[in-house]
């Protein structure tokens, strides 16, 4: 699995020309999922990701929490997120996760997040989508393998 947090002030997907998302400060996240991921897996990802301190408190020092700002969610599926370059020039998604699994996971990753932020919106599975943001720093964060080896 692999997450890719952007801060934002605000976040939006569009599909076919339409808003089907939109959150205002908060978490933009690009979420990859991969062949050998699980439920277990994803709940440690979500906690992780929620409980981050990355917004300023009154000193202006990264301290605060999504729960602490009030912020919000927008959820994106990107199986892209496991492109391999390697050898030549087109890339390999091999290690992505099969559609109906992504899916599932997907969705579950959704439901989980719910439980935990007031305000969540996601992208459409699949679709070709238009992700538009303006990242609040820019503060980007990666969540992979690496972060809890």
């Amino acid at each position: 699995m692999k997450l890719v947090i952007q801060k934002v002030t605000e976040a939006s997907v569009h599909v076919e020309g339409e808003c089907i998302g939109s959150i205002n400060r908060g978490f933009l996240v690009f979420v990859g999922i991969g062949r050998d991921d699980t439920k277990e897996m994803a709940d440690q990802y979500i906690k992780k990701m929620v409980n981050l301190r990355i917004f300023a408190d009154a000193e202006g020092k990264t301290n605060l929490s999504l729960a602490d700002v009030g912020g919000e969610v927008l959820l994106i599926s990107q199986f892209t997120l496991y492109a391999n370059c390697k050898k030549g020039n087109r890339p390999s998604f091999f290690h992505a996760g099969e559609p109906q699994m992504a899916e599932s996971l997907y969705e579950y990753m959704i439901e989980k997040t719910r439980e935990q932020v007031p305000v969540v919106k996601t992208g459409r599975f699949g679709a070709l989508m238009q992700v538009s943001l303006v990242n609040e720093g820019p503060f980007t964060i990666i969540l992979d393998e690496s972060t809890f080896a």
